[in-house]
C-alpha cells in the first residue's frame, strides 16, 4: 500500500462528508487507506464516519477524550502504507495537497514533508500572534527551522512516523521528534482554508502549555540518552559553590567572627544539599533510562543503511 492518511476527528459530524469527499478526489489513482481516529466525539461523528465508510476507511473509536496526540500516535500505529500523511479533521488543510507533498518528498528525497500554511485563515489575536510566539520558541530553543509547526498537514515515511514515540500533547513538536532520528525534513506551502462547520478545539489556552512541554523536548533532544550530564553537571555546580562558601566561613570562624547568624551559612549548606540531591538524580535518570532501553530491547540510535562488502 502506497498511502496511510491519518485523520484526528472530534465532534466534526458536519465535516464527515465534505471530508470523505474531498479525500476521495484527491487521492484518486493511488493506493491509500483512510484512518480515522474518534478522539471522544459527543456528537454524531462516529455514526457519520461508519455511514461513510468504504473498503478504504478504518475507524478507531476512543472510550474517551485523549488529545490529538494520542488520536495520532494510535492512526499511525494503525497505518500499513508505506508513506503516512496525517491531516486535520475539520477541513482547514487541503487534502489536495496531499499528492504535491508525496511528489515533493520523491523529488527531494526527505524523509518528512512539513506543510506550511499560506494565508492562514484564522484570527490574529487568538491563534495567529501566539502561534508565531512558539514557532519562534521552538525554532531558537530546539535549532530544528521550520516555519510552521502547528500545521498538522506532513508526510513522513513509514519508519520515521512509526518511531516517533509520541505522548501527552507533543504533536507540536513532531519535527523535533523526527530530527532526533535523523529525519531529512523539507517544508512545503500548503493551502489553508477558512473552518465552515464546527468550533475549533483549540484556544490561546494550549499556548502556555507550549512552554512546558518545550523544556520537556529540550531534555528529550539534548539529554535522552545522557540525564547525568545535565543533572550531574548542576548538581557539581552547586556543590562547589556551596563549599567555597563554606570554607570561606569556616576560615572566618577560625579568625574569630561570628557565623552562626549569616544567611551565607544557610545558602552554603542549601547548595551542598541541593547538589547532592541533583548529582543523585542524575544517577536514577542513568539507572531509569537504561533500564527503559534494555527492558525493551531498544537501541538509542537508528542504522539508516548496512552494507555488506565483497
Amino acid at each position: 500500500m502506497k498511502l496511510s492518511v491519518v485523520v484526528p476527528m472530534m465532534n466534526e459530524e458536519e465535516n464527515v462528508a465534505p471530508l470523505f469527499e474531498a479525500i476521495r478526489k484527491a487521492l484518486k489513482g493511488i493506493d491509500y487507506e483512510l484512518i480515522l481516529v474518534d478522539d471522544g466525539s459527543t456528537d454524531r461523528t462516529v455514526e457519520r464516519m461508519k455511514e461513510l465508510a468504504d473498503e478504504r476507511t478504518k475507524i478507531l473509536v476512543f472510550q474517551r477524550n485523549y488529545g490529538q496526540t494520542t488520536a495520532m500516535a494510535a492512526g499511525i500505529d494503525e497505518a500499513e502504507g508505506e508513506l503516512i500523511a496525517t491531516i486535520d479533521g475539520d477541513l482547514q488543510n487541503d487534502p489536495a495537497d496531499i499528492p504535491l507533498m508525496i511528489a515533493k518528498m520523491e523529488e527531494t528525497g526527505a524523509d518528512v514533508v512539513a506543510g506550511r500554511r499560506l494565508k492562514r485563515q484564522d484570527g490574529m489575536l487568538l491563534r495567529k500572534i501566539p502561534s508565531r510566539i512558539a514557532n519562534w520558541l521552538i525554532r531558537k530553543s530546539t535549532g530544528v527551522y521550520l516555519h510552521d509547526y502547528g500545521c498538522t498537514l506532513k508526510v513522513f515515511r513509514r519508519e520515521i512516523a512509526k518511531n516517533l514515540d509520541l505522548y501527552g500533547e507533543l504533536h507540536r513538536f513532531i519535527p523535533v521528534l523526527a530530527e532526533m532520528q535523523g529525519a531529512k525534513m523539507v517544508e512545503m506551502d500548503v493551502r489553508h482554508h477558512p473552518r465552515v462547520h464546527g468550533e475549533s478545539k483549540y484556544g490561546l489556552g494550549r499556548t502556555f502549555r507550549v512552554l512546558s512541554d518545550l523544556m520537556l523536548m529540550l531534555f528529550m533532544q539534548k539529554y535522552r540518552t545522557k540525564p547525568m550530564h545535565l543533572f550531574g553537571g548542576l548538581g557539581i555546580a552547586a556543590l562547589g559553590i556551596g563549599a567555597l562558601i563554606n570554607l570561606y566561613l569556616f576560615i572566618l570562624k577560625l579568625t574569630g567572627e561570628s557565623i552562626g547568624q549569616r544567611p551565607l551559612l544557610t545558602l552554603g549548606v542549601m547548595l551542598v544539599l541541593v547538589g547532592i540531591q541533583l548529582i543523585t538524580t542524575g544517577f536514577i535518570a542513568e539507572l531509569i533510562m537504561r533500564t527503559y532501553f534494555e527492558s525493551q530491547h531498544k537501541k538509542p540510535y537508528r542504522i539508516k543503511e548496512r552494507f555488506v562488502g565483497k
